[in-house]
């Protein structure tokens, strides 16, 4: 049995864990199903041999997923923040989640068809709202407030003045 990591991302699911998993091993690099481990017996919401957690890993970070069953919500206060070099790249991750049942929100959020909050946040955008120069990051920052997905040619016009 190899050595698990020393900390290890949890989620829980109602009975999708091995679906979210592949999901997000299809759609994002260095990302993986490890393994999927079925309950040896019954418990509160499956029975033995239902699939109970699932090992994989996004983006390189190890996560489990648990299926504990309903009534346990994801929420923003986790969210998965992904940085795109580009366009294309914020579009491309953007349309996987929000495409396959996920929701938009505001600033570059979006949830998945789980409830699992997303960040898919450009480099420019980073880069623009930690700009030395204070009027810089407040052009960004208000260009920001006032997206959903982000638009990176808007930020780097903000950053420009």
């Amino acid at each position: 049995m190899p050595t698990p990591a020393k900390n290890t991302i949890c989620l829980w699911y109602d009975r999708d864990a091995e679906e979210a998993a592949r999901f997000y091993a299809r759609t994002f690099p260095d990302s993986s199903v490890v393994a999927v481990h079925r309950a040896p017996g019954d418990y509160p919401s499956g029975k033995k041999g239902d699939v109970l957690t699932v090992e994989f890993t996004v983006l390189g970070i190890p996560c489990m997923g648990l299926n504990g069953g309903p009534g346990i919500q994801h929420s923003m206060a986790f969210s998965f923040q992904v940085a795109t070099v580009d366009q294309a790249e914020t579009d491309r991750y953007w349309s996987a989640i929000v495409g396959n049942g996920g929701e938009e929100s505001e600033c570059g959020w979006c949830k998945d068809r789980w409830g699992v909050s997303w960040q898919i946040t450009p480099i420019a955008l980073i880069e623009g709202w930690i700009d030395p120069d204070p009027a810089v990051a407040k052009r960004v920052f208000d260009a920001m407030m006032t997206m959903k997905k982000i638009d990176v040619a808007a930020i780097e016009a903000a950053r420009r003045g």
